[in-house]
């Protein structure tokens, strides 16, 4: 499959580069930067007050992502993959060297991870260098920084090991998280699901994690997808073909 099937196979969803960092009034930093052929969303997330920050699935282009990182002033504590495929993983190998931050990914994914070979060879990429993947994900262990922490939330279907991230409002905590956020990954996208015919993917898996993990959030919560625009958990409830009904 070369790019172009990769892209018309329904892949890719349109998407543009937000900022939404605003140190001045205390809120969330948050800046997202479409990296790679494929426009992988890129999140990097940190702490206005520690400075503390997660990078979430840099897939490539690790010297821009760098960059945002140095002009927010921010330490990165720690890399995350919502799942291995080659467009969320390319980074890695730089940013940990750069950072000196653990990788973690779903332990389901390390297999698909270890094949980055194969993959590059399905859509005529050339393969990315690779890294030790330092810690896995896992529903038991949120992921904390600064004063945040972020839950994992295992949903198997797009890959073995695919995962969402999801930032929650913490009650009585000083750090402002508004409104709620869900990494999806390549779980749920604006107006559709995760491909499920690559390797590791099955379509019942993924309808099985959307209706029993991710459509159990509440409905203002903001879901930022792997690939293409924001939406809500409410807003694909009611539109989403794929959701309606569920």
């Amino acid at each position: 499959m070369n790019l172009e099937e990769y892209r018309l196979a329904g892949h890719l969803s349109p998407g543009k580069s937000s900022d939404k960092a605003d140190d001045r009034t205390g809120a969330l930093i948050h800046e997202i930067l479409l990296v790679g052929m494929l426009q992988c969303n890129c999140h990097i997330v940190g702490d206005p007050a520690t400075r503390e920050a997660i990078v979430i699935d840099p897939g490539e282009e690790v010297d821009r992502i760098l960059a945002a990182i140095k002009r927010h002033g921010l330490t990165v504590k720690a890399i995350l993959n919502t799942h291995a495929h080659i467009d969320h993983v390319g980074g890695l190998k730089k940013m940990r060297e750069v950072t000196g931050a653990p990788v973690l990914m779903h332990r389901d994914d390390l297999e698909l991870y270890r094949n980055l070979e194969m993959q590059a060879e399905w859509i005529g990429f050339k393969a990315p260098q690779m890294t030790e993947v330092d810690d896995f994900l896992q529903e038991s262990s949120p992921i904390r920084w600064g004063g945040y922490e972020l839950r994992v939330i295992h949903t198997p279907g797009h890959t073995k090991g695919s995962v969402c991230l999801y930032l929650p409002r913490a009650a009585g905590s000083s750090r402002i998280i508004e409104p709620e956020t869900l990494f999806a990954g390549d779980t749920l996208f604006a107006g559709s699901i995760g491909r499920t015919d690559l390797w590791g993917g099955s379509f019942e898996e993924i309808m099985r994690s959307l209706r029993g993990k991710v459509l159990t959030l509440p409905d203002e919560v903001v879901v930022y997808p792997g690939h293409g625009p924001a939406t809500t958990i409410g807003q694909e409830r009611e539109m989403n073909p794929f959701l309606r009904g569920v």
